[in-house]
């Protein structure tokens, strides 16, 4: 003797395969449970990897502080980092040149190219993101004697290989090239001259292709700075605590410092990605409304094809729970099935994503997920359990749900009027 409730062990016996239309609705229902839960896996997942990566790519190349004064230069900045380094959560402190210029390059064949980079001024020696560059880098870390290092990709847009030269009109330059066209005896203005010593590649398209790196005295020379700098970056122990620390150092500076986290200086994108993510998790999860449908659909046109077995049932001694139980165990097996089959397929896609992508490459011929736009060259993914317990669950009590209405039909039918029915 079996020890499964009997109300379970009939839905089972229900649910066997049979060559009647109820059967392909339940089918359908067991189908469109399992793309639904496969599809949010993965949307949700690679929607998590892309803002997982982007986070890793942005903390590895800007810092997670800015400190800076709100309308000039920092002079002092020596005392400043000094003031910084004394809270418990800094981990670094370094000055920082940040700013826009005009470059040229000079090829030794063809016409040159002329771009409009960021210029970041650094000191090897303190600056705490020196090193994930250097890692990323082809040539050699060698910013000494007006070296430079270059994006990967603005690198290639503008032809620019490992010691060439790149001419970089700084203010100075632009401003006395202003005041000459005043003059009757114009003067050669010629702009500083640097050497390409390496080409970095951060895994971020926006940082490839619109940044170069200086040494910090060549940037203070080109902004005419002297001794000051535009800022301090600074590097925390847990940069998820950025806000916090930020109103620490907003307490021991004063008012006259403008302080940035990370989070707000990329905060477009960042907020994007989750406004994002949770457009496509409600959008998807129609999919599985429309599964629960055909469950609820199947079990009503069940319910009616069962009438005078349910007579017969409650005659005996069911009573209205055992009767709807059977129902709802249905639907629930229904969803439990289909989100078993769901999970298998999701974890299976996500595992082989790239090799898909590829594949989809070759036989279309065009790429499909274009690095210039999504800045990374793979797809990324980060399979989050929280994530998962949410579809997974809500999709077997949204299947649940869609056969409450005809178990609560079935329960209360009557013996007499259910055993009388044609």
């Amino acid at each position: 003797m079996s020890r499964l409730p009997f109300e379970l062990l009939l839905a089972l016996r229900y649910l066997r395969p049979k060559r009647t239309f109820v059967s392909v609705i339940t089918l359908i229902s067991v189908l469109g449970v399992s793309l639904g839960v496969a599809v949010l896996i993965i949307v949700i997942s690679v929607m998590s990897g892309f803002d997982r990566q982007l986070r890793d790519k942005i903390l590895g190349f800007s810092p997670h502080l800015r400190v800076a004064y709100t309308n000039r230069t920092m002079k002092g900045y020596k005392a400043i980092m000094r003031e910084i380094s004394t809270n418990r959560d800094v981990r670094a402190v370094a000055p920082y040149v940040l700013a826009q210029v005009l470059v040229e390059t000079e090829p030794e064949n063809g016409q040159s190219q002329v771009g409009a980079p960021w210029m970041r001024g650094m000191d090897p020696k303190l600056d705490f993101n020196a090193q994930n560059i250097a890692t990323n880098l082809v040539g050699k870390f060698d910013l000494s004697d007006r070296g430079v290092l270059v994006g990967a990709e603005f690198a290639r847009s503008m032809g620019l290989n490992l010691g060439d030269r790149l001419l970089i009109y700084s203010p100075r330059e632009l401003k006395k090239l202003r005041q000459n066209q005043n003059q009757q005896k114009q003067e050669a203005i010629l702009p500083d001259e640097f050497e390409v010593r390496g080409i970095f590649d951060v895994g971020y398209y926006e940082y490839n292709a619109a940044f170069i790196i200086t040494a910090l005295e060549d940037a203070q020379e080109l902004y005419v700075l002297d001794d000051s700098v535009h800022g301090l970056e600074v590097d925390i122990k847990d940069p998820y605590r950025a806000p916090a620390v930020q109103q620490e150092l907003t307490r021991a500076l004063g008012p006259e410092f403008r302080i940035t986290t990370w989070m707000e200086e990329n905060a477009s994108i960042l907020g994007a990605l989750v406004v994002e993510k949770n457009v496509m998790f409600y959008l998807l999860f129609f999919i599985m409304i429309v599964a629960a449908l055909c469950i609820l659909s199947a079990l009503i046109t069940f319910v009616v094809q069962k009438t005078r077995e349910i007579g017969m049932l409650k005659a005996l001694g069911a009573t209205d729970l055992q009767v709807a139980g059977l129902f709802l165990s249905q639907s629930g097996f229904v969803g439990t099935v289909g989100v078993i089959v769901g999970f298998g397929l999701g974890m299976l896609a996500i595992s082989y994503r790239n090799e898909f992508l590829h594949f989809m490459n070759r036989m279309t011929g065009f790429e499909l997920f274009p690095a210039s736009i999504y800045g990374f060259n793979e797809l990324p993914a980060l399979i989050i359990p929280r994530d998962i317990v949410l579809i997974c669950g809500s999709a077997l009590l949204i299947c649940v749900l869609g056969g409450v209405i005809p178990a609560w039909r079935a329960g209360r039918l009557q013996p007499v009027a259910a055993l009388r029915y044609e």
